[in-house]
């Protein structure tokens, strides 16, 4: 049970932090460049969770190098995209340097393990590392760090977007396998993100049940109040997740679908042959 985004604000931090002493998130992705991650990181470390490390080239929050040494990635300003739509424009015409991709992904590495956190897994903000040239990437953080997870976000839905989720994640996931590394065999929570309350998250754990394997459910938990999140107009419902994870019955409801609550770490264990 991964939340996603730790180090994006105070109370997201905070909410990730009490989903995982009362409720049942056993793993978080922090974003290193976020405004968040200096005062919060040490919270982190101390509380026992499991920390994966959450790249990010897109979004609101600006690159932890320069545009000098990453220019494919940001603008004039210096700024990342915005959205994944954005980077996806630039990638698809070939205007990203995979070479700016390991620089900035190795500071946002060396940030993270230089404040005592070894990650156990990858992924990406907005899910970025299901591009082909950002899968790359990511696999070669992977393997150069010993990081022995890769996350692969999932889709049910039929739109034209979740279909090329659906056939880029495929591809993603051999090649991580390939790769030598470990993918969770489910999913869920990309189609939910923002919105997971008490029927969703039974909807959810459910539908994980019935496919069997390895599960990985993805929540967006905050605490209120917490103004710095006006930056993000994301449209989440963080403190109704933040509810719905540590609801009385939610760990009744993973043990009763055939899950053990466990982290990437515990994952990695798992597949070892």
């Amino acid at each position: 049970m991964n939340a996603d985004d730790y180090g994006l604000t105070p109370g997201v931090c905070e909410g990730i932090l009490r989903a995982h002493r009362e409720g049942i998130v056993t793993s978080t992705s922090v974003l290193t460049p976020a405004p968040a991650f200096e005062a919060h990181v040490g919270a982190l470390r101390d509380s026992g969770l499991a920390a994966g490390l959450h790249l990010a080239v897109v979004g609101e929050d600006p690159p932890l190098l320069s545009a000098s040494e990453i220019p494919s990635l940001v603008d004039r300003r210096g700024r990342f995209p915005l959205s994944w739509r954005q980077f996806m424009a630039l990638a698809a015409r070939g205007a990203i340097d995979p070479a700016d991709l390991d620089r900035e992904f190795s500071a946002q590495h060396e940030r993270l393990t230089g404040a005592g956190i070894r990650p156990t897994h990858l992924d990406t903000h907005q899910n970025l590392h299901l591009w082909p040239t950002v899968t790359s990437a990511v696999l070669r953080l992977a393997n150069s760090a010993g990081i022995p997870v890769v996350r692969v976000t999932r889709s049910r839905r039929l739109g034209p977007v979740e279909l090329g989720v659906r056939a880029l994640a495929s591809v993603a996931a051999r090649r991580a396998r390939r790769a030598g590394l470990v993918v969770p065999d489910v999913a869920a929570g990309l189609d939910e993100a923002g919105s997971v309350d008490d029927a969703t998250l039974a909807a959810m754990v459910t539908r994980l049940g019935r496919a069997r394997g390895h599960a990985d459910l993805t929540v967006h938990p905050g605490s209120d109040p917490d103004p710095d999140r006006v930056r993000y107009q994301w449209g989440y419902s963080w403190p109704g997740e933040l509810a719905a994870v540590c609801a009385p019955g939610a760990r009744e409801l993973v043990e009763r679908a055939g899950f053990r609550l466990g982290s990437f770490a515990d994952l990695a264990l798992a597949a070892r042959p």
